[in-house]
């Protein structure tokens, strides 16, 4: 496996210094994702924010030191500070009472577990736009080396047929007409650079890329995407369990609890302890004291805060609810997809493109013979690359309605 790794890295290192174009597997697309998306480097740091603050949260407050000197004795001059004079000292500690810093760093380490959910989301998220857009960018690229090939075939027939017209065995209605065709294929090709330069502008952004990527896709690729054993209530059952969304969501309402028992514990009133040295102001000389002070809890008891701590329990759990529900939801409509997409997909996987394929084999030579009209030739080269293309967009939308339920479920679920 490292050596599988190490080998990939110098390829890419090579691609990278060469300005190559990066042809990359699904996995290997994947790893540098997670590498390497800005996005993803970003949130972690969000993450060291978190535990920073519990480690901030853990600390006692500092004792608080004060000094009083004397600035004026008028029988003695300015700062009369010696033997004789006067200064007082004095240390206080706060001692927090009810456990509160117990449990503000218990608020804090689930405000860091719910941050990193939230990064697991956004890992889901965009690999799933990761996905979708790799498998949508390769059969573009098959639709066009159809348009390519197409194109220029039909540029050597429009050539001969010039030819065939300045001889004056044609008609020129019929030159015009196959120009008229090469142009429409032309403008149907340019359409999918289109969406193809848009895919590869998402890719190296997703991939943090100054290269352009090819995706590079096998039969097991698309063949690994099988339902198998999965049914609605397992599928719905592992994503209440798997889905980083409804974790936060989970966390938020255990936050909202801790909130509650920590607002509790602030109408318990800390205390300030402390002790203090006066050399001469007091009815005895170089006089040592303790002194202890405490807020009243007469008028606020934080009764405010309190309540709204106990409300915002209620609302959570129930934004906790709403969210089960929407999975359930979402994962149902996934499936639906699935099922459609698979059913639609297995009914024209073989029988509909082979016939095809065995069609187009000497059509523009029976053509060029004409062994077959100009209005049937037309006919049939618009039926077959409308025909592909929407066959090679039914295989990229099947895929994605799989890496959908990934999506929804929270796993990877065809491996």
């Amino acid at each position: 496996m490292r050596t599988y790794v190490t080998g990939f890295l110098l390829l890419l290192s090579v691609s990278l210094h060469a300005q190559d174009t990066l042809r990359l597997t699904i996995r290997q697309a994947d790893s540098i994702f997670l590498q390497h998306n800005l996005q993803l480097l970003a949130e972690k740091y969000q993450i060291d924010i978190s535990k920073s603050q519990e480690i901030q949260d853990k600390l006692w407050a500092n004792p608080t030191l004060g000094v009083e000197i004397s600035a004026y004795n008028p029988s003695r001059g300015a700062f009369d500070v010696g033997r004789q004079g006067q200064k007082a000292i004095t240390i206080q500690q706060l001692i927090t009472r009810a456990g509160k810093r117990n449990k503000r760093v218990a608020l804090d380490v689930e405000s860091t577990r719910k941050t990193e959910f939230q990064f697991y989301d956004l890992i889901r998220t965009l690999k799933f736009e990761l996905r979708e857009i790799f498998f949508e960018s390769y059969f573009l690229n098959q639709t066009i080396a159809l348009y390519d090939t197409q194109i220029a075939t039909l540029n050597t027939t429009v050539t001969a047929f010039d030819k065939e017209y300045n001889r004056k065995n044609i008609s020129l209605k019929e030159v015009v007409r196959l120009k008229a065709l090469l142009f429409q294929l032309t403008n149907d090709r340019a359409d999918i650079l289109f969406e193809l330069t848009e895919n590869q502008r998402d890719l190296k952004t997703l991939l943090n890329s100054e290269n352009p990527v090819k995706s590079v896709v096998d039969s097991t690729d698309i063949s690994r995407y099988q339902l198998k054993n999965y049914n609605l209530t397992l599928l719905r059952d592992r994503a209440l369990q798997s889905r980083a969304d409804l974790k936060v969501a989970q966390s938020e309402t255990k936050q909202s609890e801790l909130n509650y028992t920590l607002q509790k514990a602030l109408a318990v009133p800390d205390v300030q302890i402390g002790g203090i040295y006066d050399q001469s102001s007091n009815y005895v000389s170089n006089y040592f004291g303790l002194n202890l002070s405490m807020d009243l809890p007469i008028f606020n008891r934080n009764q405010g805060n309190i309540k709204a701590a106990k409300s915002s329990i209620s609302y959570y759990k129930t934004a906790e609810t709403a969210k089960q529900a929407s999975i359930n939801n979402e994962v149902d409509a996934a499936l639906q997809k699935v099922v459609v997409a698979e059913k639609a997909y297995k009914s024209v996987e073989n029988h509909f493109t082979d016939q095809f394929e065995l069609l187009s084999k000497g059509f523009y030579e029976n053509f060029q013979k004409r062994n077959i009209t100009l209005l049937e030739f037309i006919d049939f080269i618009e039926t077959y690359n409308e025909s592909i293309k929407e066959f090679n967009r039914l295989q990229a939308d099947r895929i994605k309605v799989y890496e959908e339920l990934n999506f929804v479920v929270g796993e990877e679920l065809f491996n």
